[in-house]
């Protein structure tokens, strides 16, 4: 048997969500935020009516047809005025099984055209604060002091609005 693995990348507002798609997104979210970080928080934060959800699931074409594998990058889109003033994107998570591989910063790439297709502006975010220089490279720059959130340090990053086309 030969197989060839690739990417499906999806889309969806919240309501568009199939309960099967919700609950992979969320069980990763879990296995992520919650189990691998041993932090304990409420991840349904109330902000995901209002989101739209990005993510990307691995597929392997094999002689035998199409199969479907898991969610190996996730990212939120939420509108300005829902959780800042400009639009942010966060819960951006990349499977364990698939850090390294660039489909975390392609799901990060991903949420910036997105946002700056529906509402342009800058974006601000809530980053973790080892991730600093990963978010710099994609554009942003850190604004404020560093805080715990859940225990965990952050930092604010903030990414210049650049002209619709």
């Amino acid at each position: 048997m030969s197989a060839r693995e690739g990417h499906e990348e999806h889309e969806k507002a919240f309501a568009e969500l199939s309960a099967d798609e919700l609950y992979a997104i969320l069980a990763l979210r879990q296995e992520v935020f919650v189990v691998e970080q041993a932090c304990a928080y409420l991840d349904c934060d109330g902000l995901d009516r209002a989101a739209r959800h990005l993510w990307t699931v691995r597929r392997v074409q094999c002689d035998e047809g199409d199969l479907a594998g898991a969610i190996v990058a996730y990212a939120r889109i939420l509108p300005p005025g829902e959780k800042f003033e400009e639009a942010s994107l966060g819960r951006v998570i990349t499977a364990s099984s698939a850090r390294r591989t660039g489909v975390g910063r392609a799901i990060v790439a991903r949420a910036i055209a997105g946002i700056e297709r529906r509402w342009g502006g800058a974006i601000r975010i809530s980053a973790q604060s080892y991730l600093e220089r990963f978010y710099r490279e994609l554009g942003f720059e850190r604004v404020g002091e560093g805080y715990l959130e859940d225990g965990i340090p952050h930092i604010e990053m903030l990414r210049a609005s650049f002209p619709r086309p």
